[in-house]
């Protein structure tokens, strides 16, 4: 039996582009496409579009999912007591709006370690003790106090933006959608650790981000300024009307979007 470098990579590529497309699709807004800065990319999204993809781009978007369940095994290595399924083995999440507005959160922090506690430390205080009991997240009680974990991985150019510039300005698709989960999830949360992986180095980087209700309402009403348009059969606006804009360019969405105009 003789094969080659190409015949695999093409079966391969043949194979995840057709597993890529048996899987289950969204019928809901998700809360980690809310804050994209083109309005009609999300509404595509919500409307059931399907973007443009590669075999390449398949296998990237694995890899992320399955670094993030190794960045949540290293937190609990670390003493951080983080919850990622319910008592019933389902994903955490919300759904709101008669199930039109839906997200799942990677996990919840249900306990810091123990050294991360101590009042000098630069990580805010008042978190949950080796006390709290994994439970579903709830409305605090006895000094327990969950807080939202989000991982990401990015390439090496992204991180180092996002550690120089903070996730707010370099990433604001991300502080949206945690925004969002902090809004919607039970339990008061009022504080997400956000966890970026360096792909390339495997460097970390942690960012503690407060709740920002401003921030959750104006994504809210957009969010809500999406879904009457779609059911008015209004096309919101894409967010350059020119297909050479560098956006438009990279979106997977450009076919449906130019075709709609």
């Amino acid at each position: 039996m003789q094969i080659d470098n190409q015949s695999i990579n093409e079966l391969l590529d043949r194979r995840l582009l057709q597993w890529h497309e048996m899987q289950e699709k969204r019928t809901y807004l998700g809360a980690s496409m809310i804050g994209d800065e083109c309005i009609r990319k999300v509404q595509l999204q919500y409307l059931g579009h399907e973007p443009t993809i590669t075999a390449k781009q398949v296998r990237t978007f694995d890899i992320g999912h399955r670094l993030e369940d190794l960045v949540i095994h290293w937190l609990r290595i670390a003493g951080f007591y983080v919850v990622t399924r319910d008592e019933d083995g389902k994903q955490f999440g919300f759904s709101t709006a008669v199930g039109k507005i839906a997200g799942h959160v990677d996990g919840i922090i249900q306990a810091f370690p123990k050294e991360l506690l101590d009042p000098t430390s630069r990580w805010p205080a008042g978190r949950a003790t080796n006390g709290c009991s994994v439970t579903l997240p709830r409305r605090a009680t006895n000094g327990c106090s969950n807080s939202l974990l989000e991982v990401k991985t990015m390439s090496n150019k992204s991180w180092n933006d996002t550690v120089k510039r903070g996730v707010l300005v370099s990433k604001p698709i991300y502080y949206v959608q945690v925004q969002l989960y902090m809004a919607y999830m039970p339990g008061e949360m009022q504080q997400c650790l956000f966890v970026a992986l360096n792909k390339d180095t495997s460097e970390l980087y942690f960012e503690m981000i407060a709740f920002d209700a401003e921030a959750a309402q104006k994504y809210s009403d957009r969010a809500a300024q999406i879904i009457k348009a779609s059911e008015n059969n209004e096309l919101l606006p894409c967010i350059s009307n020119d297909p050479s804009f560098y956006l438009c360019k990279m979106c997977g969405f450009r076919g449906q979007c130019r075709g709609s105009n």
